[in-house]
């Protein structure tokens, strides 16, 4: 079943996800767990803000240039025109997530759907694992640096603009600030989706993981989700965690996100109740004689436990990865053929112990 399911590409809306969400269904069925479907419609609408910020960015940038450098224009006339640039583009952001930019920012609707596995009412414990993959024109490496770059770029270039309020700025300066904001405009822009990729450590080792933690569970209050739209802005989980709250009550997420060869262990947490859950799991996790980091989740990255974390319940993510891992997601180099998934099925069969 694994190999069927790392073949497979795994978009959401996609029927490949389709096939991937019947295959795990199935899987689990035969194991004694009771499954139900939480069907859900959704866009790409949260991915466009940072390429729509970026391409922004960059043009803002090269108005922004002359103003900076000419003595001729007043210094307000920069303030003005970078202030109201930064608040339109603030705006054009929500509007895109909320549906109301033009349609093609994000695309037709796809249907997708959360899967929910059960063998008792009662649940203390969700292993959870997203089954939706994407491709971008940048992996994840590259979408931190673009965003760490567009950060830089908004600092700059308000420096500039409350330097030239005193007068204006050297040509190379002013330069040199709008070079900053078109390259970081040229890095985010990078971010749309184009192509598709097997996503075999994002996420087919997490949902190995949580597989091979059904197999040998023995204690029948631990369920599983398998989350769709991950991918997408979280969108499956947090549809769960809103619409489904009886789910979660008395019980704490354990969510598997990327879980390569190679790296530290990072159990990721969001709050306090996550941080004395990342404790216990550490102790569980500590036999498999891997480097254990435990930390905040950082900047640029969402996983699904940030969604069940907000909405109250302890939750963490669980991930084996380093910077070379990174330069693979969301690309189709993050195929199988390149990974042995056995810290996912050593993750998977500890998970299972009581």
């Amino acid at each position: 079943m694994t190999s069927a399911l790392l073949a497979l590409t795994r978009d959401s809306g996609s029927a490949g996800l389709d096939q991937a969400r019947a295959l795990v269904a199935a899987r689990l069925e035969s194991l004694g767990y009771r499954v139900e479907l939480q069907p859900f419609r959704c866009t790409a609408a949260a991915l466009v803000p940072l390429w729509l910020a970026g391409m922004g960015l960059g043009w803002l940038a090269l108005a922004l240039a002359p103003l900076l450098a000419h003595p001729a224009p007043p210094g307000w006339l920069a303030l003005a025109l970078w202030v109201g640039g930064i608040g339109s583009l603030a705006l054009a952001a929500v509007g895109a997530v909320s549906g109301q930019g033009p349609s093609t920012w994000a695309g037709p609707p796809r249907e997708d759907a959360n899967l929910i596995a059960t063998r008792s009412p009662a649940v203390s414990r969700w292993i959870v694992a997203h089954l939706d993959t994407k491709a971008q024109g940048h992996s994840m490496a590259g979408r931190l640096v673009a965003l760490w770059v567009m950060l830089l770029a908004v600092l700059v270039l308000t420096g500039c603009v409350v330097l030239r309020l005193g007068g204006p700025l050297p040509a190379w300066g002013a330069a040199g600030a709008a070079a900053l904001g078109v390259g970081a405009g040229a890095l985010a822009s990078r971010g749309r989706l184009r192509g598709s990729t097997p996503g075999a450590r994002d996420n087919g080792s997490g949902v190995v993981a949580a597989l091979t933690a059904a197999e040998r569970m023995r204690d029948p209050s631990v369920g599983l989700l398998f989350t769709g739209a991950e991918e997408l802005g979280l969108i499956g989980a947090r549809l769960l965690a809103r619409s489904r709250p009886e789910l979660f009550t008395g019980s704490v997420v354990v969510n598997l996100d990327t879980l390569d060869d190679r790296g530290p262990l990072w159990i990721v947490h969001h709050d306090e109740r996550g941080r004395e859950l990342a404790d216990r799991e550490a102790t569980r996790l500590a036999g498999l004689g891997f480097e254990i980091r435990r930390r905040r989740l950082p900047l640029g990255i969402l996983t699904d436990s940030l969604a069940f974390a907000r909405a109250g319940v302890p939750a963490i993510t669980i991930a084996r990865l380093d910077w070379e891992t990174l330069r693979l997601l969301h690309t189709p180099r993050d195929r199988s053929d390149t990974l042995a998934l056995v810290t996912a099925e050593q993750v998977g069969r500890a998970l299972a112990e009581n």
